[in-house]
């Protein structure tokens, strides 16, 4: 089993993500949230009630 780290601070609808990948950081609330993460890869996931859920990933050349 491998070891991991990952610490997430909030600021205000700001995110930091630390990990030991490196940094990301995310903005939103809990419906909406748009998050760029430490290999440049940009997601955007809505969160509806009832369990529906939608996300979509790019990468940073895409």
């Amino acid at each position: 089993m491998g070891l991991s780290f990952r610490k997430s601070i909030k600021l205000g609808p700001f995110r930091v993500n630390l990990s030991h990948r490196g940094v990301g950081h995310s903005y939103g609330n809990r419906l909406f949230r748009i998050t760029h993460g430490p290999d440049g890869r940009r997601t955007v996931s809505v969160n509806l009630p009832g369990g529906f859920s939608w996300r979509r990933s790019r990468s940073r050349r895409g």
